[in-house]
């Protein structure tokens, strides 16, 4: 069976104040855990992600997403009214990550892989370092 979403499925969500809503049609890659510092200082945590093609994506409220570059060539999506963390993406990449924290349930999905488990704060225990 695969963890990611089933062919045909759609899945959704949006931030915390309902500003930005978006569905994603498709499949959607195996959520990945990263531990790295960048996403743990901008999610607050470890950031988790799954992705699709950003052609998939149909996102409402664009005029409340705002885009931060966090590092060269990488981008974040927010809310600009209540900050929830939505969306990563590389320069360049038709894909775009959407945080699962912001998808609405069930997502039928299981994170399949940590990365960055080297930066993982010491507040937590990861899987394995």
């Amino acid at each position: 069976m695969s963890r990611g979403k089933v062919e045909g499925a759609k899945a959704g969500g949006g931030c915390l104040c309902g500003a930005v809503r978006y569905e994603i049609a498709g499949p959607l890659a195996p959520p990945s855990a990263c531990h790295c510092v960048q996403c743990r200082r901008h999610q607050g945590a470890l950031g988790i992600y799954t992705l699709a093609p950003e052609e998939r994506y149909t996102i409402k409220g664009k005029r409340n997403l705002a885009w931060y570059e966090s590092s060269h060539g990488i981008r974040r999506g927010f809310c600009r009214n209540c900050g929830s963390k939505l969306f990563w993406q590389r320069s360049g990449s038709d894909q775009l990550d959407v945080t699962l924290g912001s998808m609405d349930e069930p997502t039928g999905l299981k994170i399949e892989k940590h990365i960055y488990l080297a930066d993982a704060g010491d507040y937590y225990d990861p899987p394995s370092r």
